[in-house]
């Protein structure tokens, strides 16, 4: 098999290194790929939005498989693109992908479902009236442009101030460009969040390992939200019960609603969960896997990943192909200095020879590139150093003890992912 992995993260980076193991693939591609995948890899300077670039080179170099890895050309229809011309994609078509380009659709869709959301308080195209609407709403506020926006699209406003000052930079200044020319006001929901990930061919379906990311940038869950600066995987963040109550309220009806509107969803469905006093909710869905959940998910896959994918994208998927590793994983994001705000790039990373050969640990790259005989930072969150264990406790020794084998200057991380400390959660987080 020839591959082609769409994405530059250490999302793509985890990927890439299970496809790797296959004794199927003999050769694999990554667009644009980054320092480390460039070592397991053939990195592609394509962007991963580049959707006509994208299907060029597809024409041209004949991939058996493509996995996406973002969001975005997954939005913007790279699925349909290769679906047409016989490419096997896995991702879900561009209608489908609305149930992450836009917040609205995705609310929308669970409201006519019955799928346990939040309250939707309602949606806003004039800033007048979405300013007047917050005399009528509880707060905290939970406030979100309708599309895609980077990670910045979502703002927790703990009062009316604060929501004003979201609407004059969404709807007034346009700072978020067109996706935050349409806002969503909805509940806030307290208790603690879940990611619950699938993958699908639309009827059958096979969850994925457990995972709980940490969003925030300081220990404690203190400071601003990340794209996530750690995960860990433990079958105990899942009991039995729950599970089965998340599959009966939420997974089942969201694949029969998807049917019912006429959309065969193929691809990884991330489904953002909030286990509430009142059951399960859903915060969002996500067309592709997450980051940094899917670093810790694929550290305990313990089976082919291009077999299962290939099947899926002939519609031959069959989820009893799914086996994990029993025990425990944990993924710690290094950062660069100033991340999730302006960072520098360029800082040489040492100390990543050393840890080649130490079982049970993967350095994934997320935001680094080669320059002459070493690898430098390139992105806010640079590295997840990612390992597996017979238990967390031993995960997060071997993960810290592998950070500390790392330097590059301004480097940043969280000391207590997957551990009790880093449990808390916060309505916010």
């Amino acid at each position: 098999m020839k591959v082609l992995v769409i994405g530059g993260g250490g999302r793509e980076h985890a990927i890439v290194w299970k496809l790797r193991e296959s004794a199927r693939v003999e050769k694999i591609w990554c667009a644009p790929g980054n320092g480390g995948i460039a070592a397991e890899a053939e990195c592609v300077a394509i962007d991963a939005g580049d959707v006509s670039a994208l299907v060029a080179f597809a024409e041209k170099n004949r991939p058996d498989l493509t996995v996406v890895g973002p969001e975005l050309p997954l939005v913007k229809g790279i699925a349909d693109a290769f679906r047409v011309r016989n490419f096997p994609i896995v991702g879900p078509s561009q209608i489908a992908a609305q149930l992450e380009g836009s917040k609205i659709f995705s609310k929308e869709f669970l409201l006519r479902h019955n799928i346990p959301t939040a309250t939707l308080y309602g949606v806003f195209e004039d800033p007048d009236e979405a300013v007047a609407a917050l005399a009528e709403v509880h707060y905290p506020l939970v406030m979100k442009a309708d599309g895609l926006c980077a990670g910045k699209g979502v703002v927790l406003a703990a009062n009316q101030e604060e929501a004003r000052a979201f609407i004059d930079s969404a709807m007034r200044k346009n700072e978020l460009g067109p996706a935050g020319r349409k806002l969503m006001f909805e509940e806030t929901l307290a208790g603690e969040e879940l990611s619950f990930i699938i993958v699908t061919d639309g009827e059958k379906y096979s969850p994925l390992v457990p995972t709980r990311d940490h969003k925030r940038i300081f220990d404690g869950n203190r400071g601003p939200n990340t794209g996530g600066m750690g995960a860990f995987s433990i079958d105990e963040l899942l009991p039995d019960a729950l599970r089965e109550t998340i599959v009966l309220t939420v997974v089942e009806p969201t694949l029969r609603g998807l049917a019912a509107d006429g959309i065969r969803y193929q691809g990884f469905l991330y489904i953002g969960l909030m286990i509430t006093d009142n059951g399960p909710k859903v915060l969002e869905f996500n067309c592709r896997l997450g980051d940094p959940e899917t670093q810790a998910i694929m550290a305990r896959l313990d089976c082919d990943l291009a077999e299962i994918l290939q099947d899926l994208t002939t519609r031959r998927f069959d989820p009893s192909k799914f086996h994990w590793k029993r025990g425990a994983s944990v993924c710690v994001v290094l950062a660069a200095e100033g991340y999730p705000g302006k960072y520098t790039a360029g800082k040489a990373i040492s100390g990543l020879t050393a840890l080649t050969n130490n079982t049970g640990v993967k350095v994934l790259h997320a935001g680094t590139k080669p320059f002459g005989d070493v690898v430098v930072t390139s992105g806010g969150r640079v590295l997840g150093v990612t390992s597996w264990a017979a238990n967390l406790e031993s995960a997060v020794a071997s993960a810290y003890a592998a950070c500390g084998a790392i330097k590059f200057d301004g480097m940043q991380f969280r000391h207590d992912i997957g551990t009790q400390a880093g449990f808390a959660q916060s309505a916010g987080n």
